[in-house]
């Protein structure tokens, strides 16, 4: 790009000097041209020679060196707790007379709900779904004879930004086999979850770690070849991910960045 600039300068200069020469074989018709003309356009000619020679070295370099470039991965890690808990506490009730299980479910969800407020939990934390009714006789594939006929499922829901206080009141539900509340195993759709959600806050200081570290590598492999680092010619803005730290602990989660940055290379 700056090669094809200086060119352009010269032809430039070179259609000058062209446009100077005709105006002056106009006025020869009439008058000879001064002496100092002469040697003032004989500078002009030679200074452009010697720009254009420069142009060429540049072009010279920059044809030689494109090719001399490093690319390396910069990688930035950091352990954060959650900071957002989502609990499902899903109970079951079973029978035969319907009216009588949705009073039972009523009172049940009555009592988890005063539970969860003693503890902490605010009212806008908590959600109550729908029941699921499901009519076990219904299952025609199924012979089996069952003592009741209906299995009716409810969720309450906690959503709550207060990791700690959450995962305490997690700790203490036993109290609630006390008042004759059996919270069941919600399966995988009902598992408890945890996110990070303030990750927008720290990616550009991620992203400034990563390729700080990837500066460092790039450095070595040029020290390695007798090179030196010139500029960035190309880099992505890095793939970020949040995982769970382990699988004892998925309340603290590892969030991770890797960029790439590729370097031009200079003797």
């Amino acid at each position: 790009m700056l090669f094809n600039y200086k060119m352009l300068v010269f032809v430039e200069i070179i259609s000058y000097i062209c446009s100077g020469n005709c105006a002056n074989q106009q006025l020869n018709t009439f008058n000879i041209m001064d002496i100092n003309s002469r040697f003032s356009q004989a500078a002009v000619i030679a200074a452009g020679i010697a720009f254009l020679g420069m142009c060429i070295n540049d072009g010279i370099d920059d044809f030689v060196n494109k090719d001399r470039v490093v690319t390396v991965k910069g990688l930035a890690e950091k352990e954060v707790e959650a900071d957002k808990v989502t609990w499902p506490i899903p109970t079951k009730e079973l029978g035969n007379d319907l009216p009588e299980l949705y009073q039972r479910i009523n009172g049940t969800t009555a009592k988890v709900k005063a539970f969860l407020k003693s503890h902490g939990i605010k009212d806008e934390e908590i959600s109550v779904n729908a029941p699921v009714v499901i009519d076990l006789n219904a299952d025609q594939y199924n012979n089996n004879v069952r003592a009741f006929r209906y299995n009716i499922t409810s969720i309450i829901t906690v959503t709550s930004h207060n990791v700690k206080l959450v995962r305490s009141i997690m700790a203490r539900q036993g109290e609630l086999l006390k008042q004759g509340v059996a919270v069941v195993d919600g399966g995988w759709d009902n598992r408890t979850t945890y996110e990070y959600v303030s990750f927008q806050k720290m990616k550009p200081k991620m992203m400034q770690e990563a390729i700080k570290n990837a500066e460092i590598t790039a450095n070595q492999f040029a020290e390695n070849s007798s090179s030196k680092l010139n500029k960035i010619t190309k880099a992505d803005q890095g793939q970020f991910s949040i995982e769970d730290r382990d699988q004892n602990t998925p309340y603290i989660k590892k969030v991770r960045v890797v960029t790439t940055v590729t370097y031009s290379l200079k003797d």
